[in-house]
């Protein structure tokens, strides 16, 4: 962990996050971990929906999806459906820097706690609006899940086997890229408001993430009006690039990208494909795949894996294995470059994920583990109401 006396990208800025889940969290945990004091608003008793998304948790009962996207954020439990609660985030809104809130279309108007409403109290703030459609269009009241913007961006048609059913990516892949165009979002208005002196509303949407996701294979589209068909492994526009099978039943990635790496490719299975007219250029290797991946194949099953690896690896052709979950983070680079984040100096069993970014100068840091639901409460409230309020609120079941 990082030294928690170094200064961070974002120290001073506060969030205040009625997120739920994982896309909206996801943007405020990377928030937190440059160094944002994150108040995470919660329902009093129930808290976030993903507490109680378990097995697995770990040994304190955390559950391992509720972690995933939490640490460094501290939790404020307040029910918001009731006038009290509502004047509460309006106080913490008051000298906040960035709102965030994953809410239906409107959901949050009822309660005064829509963007207009809270630009007046604080024409500073930056409302970071998360949906599944966004916040215009015909669908911007439709609830938005990442398994039915899978469906609908096209990301399903593309993945699978070619033959086979369309396949969901294994994680909410939309959710976390969404989370982070939120992010970048966020940092820019909070760029521009260096500028102008004002906040501004974000508008971020499941949908709108997962086409510009398509990238080159939406492009593909774009530039020839035919539909990309699901090759499974291998690639639209790159040959040979994708997995083949190898002796012992194993397999591997082969990702050979340019006329060179092929020539290399020949000279390690030690067949002359590249001097083929069919195969020496990639246009012509896609337009005849059908002909040379067989061949390929048939000569990948003499050798092991990590025999292919290592003769690739040595000749400069990209190649690499491909691991379950287990091999993957227990990866030499893996432990090097620290991306397994333990909280065992707090007395928490909770290992996360860590963060990817690497500052030189301004790094990221692991302050605090996932908080319990209302950890943070009265430490937070407490600069805003006095003691007799606070206990009055709880006797309610405001907070």
């Amino acid at each position: 962990m990082s030294s928690a006396n170094t200064q961070q990208a974002l120290q001073g800025i506060k969030v205040v996050d009625l997120s739920r889940v994982l896309a909206g969290p996801s943007c405020t945990q990377i928030l937190a971990d440059l160094g944002a004091e994150v108040i995470k608003i919660e329902r009093p008793l129930s808290g976030d929906e993903t507490r109680q998304w378990t097995p697995p948790s770990f040994a304190d009962g955390t559950s391992a999806y509720f972690a995933t996207v939490n640490r460094n954020k501290k939790s404020v439990a307040v029910d918001i459906s009731r006038p009290e609660g509502q004047d509460i985030i309006r106080q913490l809104v008051s000298d906040a820097d960035v709102f965030v809130e994953n809410f239906k279309v409107g959901g949050l108007k009822k309660y005064g706690l829509d963007y207009l409403s809270l630009q007046k109290i604080n024409p500073r703030l930056i409302y970071a609006s998360l949906t599944g459609f966004g916040q215009t269009g015909p669908d911007a009241k439709k609830p938005g899940y990442d398994y039915i913007i899978q469906g609908l961006s096209g990301l399903m048609s593309i993945t699978g086997p070619s033959d086979g059913l369309p396949h969901k990516v294994g994680v909410a892949v939309i959710d976390l890229f969404t989370g982070l165009q939120l992010t970048i979002g966020i940092q820019a208005a909070l760029l521009a408001r260096c500028q102008t002196g004002k906040g501004q509303h974000i508008d971020v949407s499941l949908l709108d993430s997962a086409i510009a996701m398509t990238a080159n294979v939406g492009m593909n589209y774009l530039a020839s009006q035919e539909v990309p068909p699901r090759l499974g492994n291998a690639h639209p526009s790159i040959v040979p690039y994708q997995v083949f099978e190898v002796a012992n039943q194993q397999h591997l990635i082969l990702a050979c990208g340019n006329d060179g790496q092929f020539a290399a490719v020949c000279q390690v299975m030690q067949m002359t494909w590249n001097q083929d007219a069919r195969f020496a250029h990639n246009p012509d290797r896609v337009k005849y795949r059908e002909q040379l991946i067989p061949l390929m194949q048939a000569i990948f099953l003499t050798k092991s894996r990590d025999e292919w690896l290592s003769l690739f690896e040595a000749a400069g052709v990209p190649c690499g294995a491909i691991n379950n979950v287990a091999e993957a983070l227990n990866l030499p680079q893996i432990q090097h470059r620290h991306m397994i984040v333990d909280f065992a100096q707090q007395q928490s069993p909770i290992r996360t994920l860590g963060n990817p970014i690497h500052l030189s100068d301004t790094p990221v840091q692991y302050r605090s583990a996932p908080p319990t639901l209302g950890q943070h409460t009265e430490e937070i409230l407490s600069q805003y109401y006095d003691t007799t309020y606070l206990s009055s609120l709880k006797e309610k079941g405001i907070i």
